[in-house]
């Protein structure tokens, strides 16, 4: 499989299937493809439809193969920001986001990533429950706003604004951590709680959270 990931701010990742190879993505990811690209919706059993609801995917997952010779099939983002493509290999997973899955080659699992602390869960922009992916191939993730990396040596940590964490590898530990001073809650308009990650490892930061954009239509918008 090769690809070419074109457009901004709605982009698109194209990808090049030989012959058998297949791909699996989230429903309603497809954009185009070629008349060779035959579908095939699953569940992946149980566990499959367990992770895909926790982690805020869709019930189904399809899988593309290219049949009789080379094929193309683009997938694209939900929202406007970007598309990164993360290699994943038994000694390398990710963490990311719910919700970021658009599109891996078969070889790749997607988990559920428990966060040891429950606060993650209750007041992270990024949620309880996070997506592990894990295997042998390449998944694209979608990133709203613009993409940020930064790599954390061991014990460095970045505090970062409710919802901007993306994706992480494995490696770093990601939780939450409360503001301090009332005033600074009160008054500070960051909310009650900022997203903490702690190296060692690289981290993808997103620089609009769809939530937060949505926030700021909602405010343009006359009040009745």
């Amino acid at each position: 499989m090769t690809y070419q990931i074109v457009g901004a701010p709605f982009p698109v990742v194209i990808c090049e299937l030989e012959a058998g190879e297949s791909m699996a993505c989230q429903t309603g990811a497809m954009a185009w493809m070629t008349q060779n690209v035959r579908m095939k919706t699953n569940t992946g059993g149980l566990g499959g439809i367990f992770s895909r609801v926790a982690t805020g995917e869709s019930l189904f997952q399809n899988r593309y193969t290219a049949e009789g010779g080379t094929g193309t099939i683009a997938f694209r983002a939900e929202a406007p920001g970007e598309i990164i493509a993360l290699e994943i290999h038994p000694s390398k997973s990710i963490i990311a986001q719910k919700g970021a899955f658009i599109a891996a080659e078969t070889g790749v699992n997607i988990e559920i990533a428990m966060q040891k602390s429950l606060g993650a869960g209750f007041f992270g922009g990024e949620g309880f429950i996070l997506q592990r992916f894990t295997g042998n191939g390449v998944v694209f993730l979608g990133i709203d706003g613009t993409v940020v990396d930064y790599y954390l040596e061991a014990g460095e940590t970045m505090v970062m604004d409710t919802g901007t964490f993306a994706a992480a590898e494995s490696t770093v530990s990601v939780d939450v951590e409360m503001i301090h001073g009332l005033g600074n809650v009160l008054a500070g308009g960051e909310g009650m709680f900022n997203t903490k990650a702690v190296g060692p490892g690289k981290i993808w930061l997103q620089t609009m959270p769809l939530s937060s954009f949505a926030q700021s239509i909602l405010k343009m918008l006359p009040k009745r």
